[in-house]
Formats: C-alpha cells, structure tokens, sequence
C-alpha cells in the first residue's frame, strides 16, 4: 500500500513541477504581452502626431498658395519686385514644407515617420495578439493539470502539457516572428 502511495506522491510532483512551469510561462507571456500593448500604444500616438504634424504643414502650405495665387492676380505695377520677392519667399517656404531632410519636418518627412511609428504599432499589436493566446493556453493548461491532482484522470495532465507547449508556440512566435500566422492580423 504504501508503494501505492509513494507512486502518488511521485505523480503529484511532477504536476506540480508541471504547474509551476507553466505558470512561469504565464508570467513571461503576460509581461511580454504587456510591454508589446505598452509599446502599441506609444506606437499610435507617435503615428498619430506626425500625422497631426502633416496636416498642419498641408493647411499652412495650403494658405500660401491661396495668398501667392491672390497676388498672382494683382496687375503688374509699380510694387511689382516686392510682389515677386513675396512670391518667391512664399514659394521656397511651401517647398521647404514639402521636404525638409535636415529637420524632417516636411510633409514627406512627416508620413515617412508616421507610417513607420503605423508599422511599429502594426507589429506590437501582433505580438501583443500573440501572447494573449500564449497567456490562454497556459492559463487553461494550470486549470487542467491542477484537475488532474483532484481527479486522478491522467488525460488532463497530458491536456494541459499540450496547451503548456501550443502557448510555448504562440510565445515564440509572438517574440520571433509576429507576421507568420495570417490569422492574427
């Protein structure tokens, strides 16, 4: 009998060990799937002041050229150079706004950064995706293997090893690759 319960006692343990692995790995897939949220959310906003950026600089460009289009239509005169000086400062301003490599605060500039932050956000919310599911799998995996100390019924060890190694997948590839699995985006 006691052999009985030595075998018992043996197989408790390793669930247990199984059991705290997987809460480990919980705890990594939640702190990772919290960080990649984080890390989404400055992404959006980022993306979201550089547009802000661009529409200001559109809306400034945008009302030069209405006032060098209303010049253009004052005949020529005695104020004809200053007109013309105007004209031309005006014109090199809205081509500075078009493009400003040094600063990159030109309009191209600006959706440049903006769609980069978009892709960084993308890309977050991808791995983000991934380790809820990672998160799930563990979480139901602890439920299953902690029923089978209740139980006895082997199969619920065995379901939540299964679900320890599907949410191990998710991990890896929430952490390594977020684009290969085309069901998450």
């Amino acid at each position: 009998m006691s052999g009985g319960h030595g075998a018992v006692e043996g197989s408790n343990r390793r669930v247990a060990l199984l059991i705290s692995v997987l809460a480990l790995c919980l705890a990594l897939s939640e702190t990772l799937g919290k960080a990649a949220q984080t890390e989404a959310i400055g992404a959006n906003v980022e993306a979201a002041n550089q547009w802000a950026f661009f529409q200001a600089r559109t809306i400034r460009a945008t009302v030069l050229r209405t006032a060098d289009e209303a010049l253009a239509l004052i005949p020529a005169g005695s104020s004809d150079a200053a007109v013309q000086a105007k004209r031309a400062e005006w014109a090199r301003t809205i081509a500075r706004w078009e493009s400003e490599p040094a600063t990159g605060e030109g309009r191209k500039e600006l959706a440049e950064k903006a769609k980069a932050a978009q892709g960084a956000r993308d890309l977050s919310l991808l791995r983000y995706h991934h380790y809820e599911l990672a998160s799930a799998a563990f979480q139901i995996g602890i439920v299953l293997a902690s029923a089978e100390v209740i139980t006895g019924i082997v199969a619920l060890v065995f379901a939540g090893g299964f679900l320890g190694v599907a949410g191990a997948a998710m991990l890896g590839f929430g952490f390594f690759a977020p684009q290969v699995l085309p069901f998450l985006h």
